[in-house]
């Protein structure tokens, strides 16, 4: 789907355009001191062409990262990373997943592991031009456009402060699911520590994947953030810096959590292999005490054979048999007891 917002200078308004005309007005679209959105929502092949190859043409490689996901289905989406070419600023995020987001606290966490976290979203940026590209919707485009609904004015501030904006969704999409691993770690820990099943392990094994990748996706959007605050790059505005660097503020907050969160995943599995190990101690332990109870008896009835005609020639014999091997048992229970074993 492609949508397109132009914010007209002359009658500060913000208006949609019919995607046609990318066609119809390219000349003076590009000419013109407007700013102009265009967002491709799960684009087709030729909206893809209109947009990058015949309306605004970006470099090959560009266009090759920007679609990755369209060539590979399978494969995993683009690590984030800016680039800086002659007329426009390309630069590549990983915004969390609408799916992602909306199965965060399910409790059995069965429809997570179908759901990918992560996706892919492509930027290109000009003087006057901002281009978004993703294949799946994204929470944190749907809520700049409101906001733009609501505040139109807004987009006269340029590409540059659009773009924050998108980033600034995407960073803060992060803190429910921060929260939502550090409650479920936390809950994790008492039932490991009561009860170590292999469940629970797997569970937590799951999790630290997904941490892992939230990890590596906060780290590698960092260094971008880093290169758009400090004024790097022409195409940001000086004034805009601020703002980015507001989100890089967040985003190293949010990374400290997850590299805390990573530890305490690790923690955790220790603990599970150490209650495991104690329980199976405990088992081993009463296997142990049951087989120490047993023994006597069984070398009283091995020793006697249980022929009391020979040795006892009376019924007593087996009742004299019988209440050796209560005795002995008695008495290991009781040196037990003493040992504070029980």
């Amino acid at each position: 789907m492609l949508t397109i917002y132009l914010w007209n200078a002359a009658k500060q308004t913000m208006q949609t355009l019919p995607a046609d005309a990318l066609s119809a007005r390219r000349d003076q679209l590009l000419a013109s001191d407007n700013v102009l959105w265009i967002d491709l929502c799960e684009p087709t092949l030729e909206e893809e062409s209109w947009v990058f190859e015949k309306f605004y043409k970006i470099h090959a490689l560009s266009l090759e990262d920007a679609t990755r996901l369209r060539r590979e289905p399978d494969a995993p989406p683009h690590l984030p990373k800016v680039e800086e070419f002659p007329d426009y600023l390309f630069a590549i995020v990983n915004p969390l997943t609408a799916p992602f987001l909306r199965y965060v606290g399910d409790p059995k966490g069965a429809a997570v592991d179908r759901v990918a976290p992560v996706t892919q979203l492509s930027a290109v940026l000009t003087h006057t031009i901002l281009i978004t590209h993703h294949y799946a919707r994204l929470t944190c485009i749907d809520d700049v456009q409101n906001f733009l609904g609501r505040h139109a004015r807004q987009m006269e501030r340029g590409p540059d402060y659009l773009f924050h904006l998108v980033l600034d969704g995407t960073v803060d999409e992060f803190a429910p699911v921060l929260d939502y691993l550090e409650d479920t770690l936390e809950g994790l820990e008492t039932q490991i520590i009561h009860h170590p099943q292999q469940q629970l392990y797997l569970r937590l094994l799951r999790i630290k994947r997904e941490i892992i990748l939230l990890r590596k996706t906060l780290i590698a959007e960092r260094e971008v953030l880093v290169r758009l605050a400090r004024g790097e790059f022409t195409l940001v505005d000086p004034r805009e810096t601020v703002y980015y660097r507001n989100v890089y503020d967040h985003l190293v907050r949010f990374t400290e959590l997850i590299e805390t969160s990573r530890e305490m995943a690790s923690d955790l599995m220790q603990t599970y292999l150490s209650a495991q190990s104690n329980h199976l101690n405990q088992i081993m332990k009463v296997l142990t005490m049951i087989s120490t109870i047993v023994l006597p008896m069984t070398l009283i009835a091995g020793i006697y054979g249980m022929n009391f005609d020979l040795l006892l020639p009376n019924d007593v014999g087996f009742f004299i048999a019988v209440g050796a091997m209560l005795l002995s048992g008695a008495i290991s229970l009781g040196y037990f007891y003493w040992r504070r074993w029980l």
